[in-house]
This record gives structure tokens, C-alpha cells and sequence, in this order.
């Protein structure tokens, strides 16, 4: 890859070979050592006004190593479920529309995880995987520590019964099944790297 971009809730820094030169990038910052890239990383979780940063340098990969190290690094999967006909599934968790996922545990695959976690938030049996989507990364910090999460994304299919019933002790407050003419209208209160996923897979099938 020679872009990474990476999700602080609904703001994200764009790692690339390149600058960006696109307007909804909001800073520039080029890559020269590990002690810049980290302060940049901590003012920007910090200053909540700064809706987006590009750094880049000619040695993607070696930025993104650097990059990652500052983290404490986890992993989830999870689906984005079509059914035969045509609807796709989502839930709300938080107060927020989000898709079926959940981290990896040890010596897990992505694949299974990602039905497992489809299962258990869903209530669905027999939903089998059609292809991977691209991964999203997103951060968070929990009691001080901060964390940066791949989650691996895979479209399924599904044919069976369409349940709507919300699992409580998954912290599910709403199950539905839209159509893609449907998710429009959900951007407003569907996170961002959410949004990216299912557009990327969605609108290019």
C-alpha cells in the first residue's frame, strides 16, 4: 500500500509516500524522525480542532512501522452481511450504526472471527464469506494507554431469516437491514471509517 489512513474517531491522518493534495486534508507535516512524528501524534489527539493531518515520506513503509510503534496494536473482523434480497445488515451499538465485529482471540483467524463475532452479535447462522473488503484502522485510548486497531472487514452472504431482535448483553440496541439506496441515510450517525467500508464495497460491486 502506499496510503494508510488511520481513524481518531471521526478524525484521521493520512500516512502516504506523496503529499495528499486533496482540500479536505487539512495539515502538511513531512516525515524527518520518530520524536516530530510522535509530538504531531499526541497534539493531534489532543487538539480535538484539528480535523485532519497528511504526513508523508518517500519510505511509506517504513513511516507506517514507526507510525504503529507508538501504539499498543489490536486486532478485530467483522461483516458487512448482504442478504439474497438485497438488504444489508447493521446495528447500533453506542448510539451509533456500526457493523457486526469484534477483536481476534489468540490463534484466531480474521475469517472465523469475523463469523463468529456476525453470530454472537446477530443471532444469524449459515452467512458465509464472498470476499474481503479493505481494512479499516481506527484509535482509541483506555486508562491512558493508546491504542491502534485493524479491524479485517469481509462481505458475506446470507439467505436466511432477516431477525431484528437486538442482543442486549452484546450492547445491541438495534438491529436493521437497509437497502443500499438506504444508506444515505445513515452517514449522520455512522462513523466515518464505517461509512468508508461500506462504500467501498457497496457501491463498487
Amino acid at each position: 500500500m502506499d496510503m494508510f489512513k488511520v481513524h481518531f474517531e471521526n478524525r484521521f491522518i493520512v500516512l502516504s509516500a506523496e503529499p495528499e493534495r486533496l482540500q479536505k486534508y487539512g495539515l502538511f507535516h513531512k516525515f524527518n524522525d520518530t520524536i516530530e512524528l510522535y509530538k504531531l501524534i499526541s497534539d493531534f489527539q489532543s487538539d480535538k480542532s484539528i480535523h485532519c493531518i497528511n504526513i508523508y515520506g518517500p519510505d511509506i513503509k517504513h513511516l507506517w512501522k514507526i507510525f504503529r510503534i507508538y501504539f499498543n496494536e489490536v486486532e478485530a473482523a467483522g461483516g458487512l452481511v448482504k442478504h439474497a434480497s438485497g438488504r444489508y445488515l447493521f446495528i447500533e451499538k453506542k448510539g451509533r450504526l456500526d457493523l457486526p465485529k469484534g477483536h481476534m482471540e489468540p490463534g484466531e483467524e480474521a475469517e472465523a472471527c469475523a463469523l463468529r463475532e456476525v453470530s454472537e452479535e446477530c443471532g444469524i447462522t449459515g452467512h458465509y464469506i464472498v470476499k474481503q473488503i479493505s481494512p479499516s484502522y481506527h484509535t482509541y485510548t483506555w486508562e491512558g494507554i493508546s491504542y491502534l486497531k485493524k479491524t479485517s472487514w469481509f462481505l458475506m452472504a446470507y439467505n436466511g431469516q432477516m431477525i431484528t431482535e437486538p442482543q442486549a448483553e452484546e450492547g445491541i440496541t438495534k438491529v436493521e437491514w437497509l437497502l443500499p439506496d438506504e444508506l444515505s441515510s445513515i452517514k449522520s450517525n455512522a462513523w466515518l471509517s464505517l461509512m468508508e467500508a461500506i462504500n467501498s464495497s457497496v457501491l463498487k460491486e
